[in-house]
């Protein structure tokens, strides 16, 4: 199944893709939560129900899915856990050795958009890069979990731009500034269940394509630390909740390590694809001045 989150006139909706339309599951069951995590914390039941309203779903549920604005699948992730290095090429690319355990670091949701949003190249620095990586959703409270179980802890599965200012990235040994400015990274289009997808979502073609031009371009059974082992080894140290979003490292072929680099601007459109998921996509835009004050 495959939810996804949209604008209705300001108001969070959550809905079934069936094609090219989406079902009003606000219209077509009106008891289920309204936003994915609500769904996720109430675990398969709700998923079926929302399965069962679509397949009897009337014309008056139905929407276009072209038009639609999109919201985060989740905008209210409780931890947001990225890792770094977790393609061999990508660490060979910035001179990293291949790790022996993950770079781990978090996002906060300020600094995300939606698909369709603008990305923001901030007005500190020029230096915006992209980062193609799939993101697991955790379905289920998970503690001290073995890697052999670990994928039953996780609901599903989307896309992720783990936008980087990289100068400031550099300022210290910690990446935490450079990945949390305002706006610049992408997560979306929607949610896909983990049924719908191989174990662990291995196997799948991911790439990024900057104004159309193919600029990563692997396979996520490359990571270093798949998602199985990622759970586990997180649930050594904290409790994974329902909801926390786990983005799972990037491939070769980032703007910073080509020569000369290249930086996302204004005017950009940058597009992070994965095979059997799909296709996020956000339009670069400078960041906008702040308001004047008053005083």
């Amino acid at each position: 199944m495959r939810l996804v989150a949209f604008d209705d006139s300001g108001t969070a909706r959550l809905g079934v893709m069936q094609g090219e339309t989406l079902i009003d599951l606000a219209r077509a069951a009106p008891d289920l939560p309204r936003d994915l995590l609500g769904m996720i914390r109430i675990g398969a039941a709700a998923f079926a129900a929302a399965g069962e309203a679509a397949r009897r779903a009337g014309a008056d549920t139905r929407r276009p899915l072209a038009g639609t604005r999109f919201r985060l699948p989740i905008e209210n992730a409780g931890k947001i856990v990225c890792l770094g290095l977790n393609y061999v090429d990508h660490a060979a690319e910035g001179g990293h050795a291949k790790p022996e355990y993950p770079s781990l670091f978090l996002r906060c949701g300020t600094s995300l958009v939606a698909h369709g949003e603008a990305i923001w190249r901030p007005r500190a620095s020029t230096k915006l890069d992209y980062e193609a990586e799939l993101v697991a959703v955790v379905g289920r409270a998970a503690r001290h979990v073995p890697v052999d179980q670990a994928l039953n802890y996780i609901a599903g599965y989307s896309c992720f731009n783990d936008g980087s200012i990289r100068d400031y990235q550099r300022k210290t040994s910690q990446w935490t500034i450079g990945k949390n400015f305002d706006r610049t990274g992408g997560f979306g289009p929607w949610f896909v269940t983990a049924d719908e997808l191989p174990p662990g979502a291995a196997g799948l073609a991911i790439e990024s394509r900057l104004n159309g031009r193919v600029m990563q371009k692997a396979n996520t059974s490359d990571m270093i630390f798949p998602v199985a082992e990622t759970v586990a080894l997180l649930s050594e140290c904290v409790t994974l909740e329902p909801g926390d979003l786990l983005v799972m490292g990037t491939p070769a072929g980032v703007g910073y390590a080509r020569n000369p680099p290249v930086w996302m601007k204004e005017g950009d459109t940058i597009e992070i694809a994965i095979e059997s998921i799909g296709i996020l996509g956000n339009p670069i835009k400078d960041e906008p001045a702040p308001p004047r004050s008053n005083r």
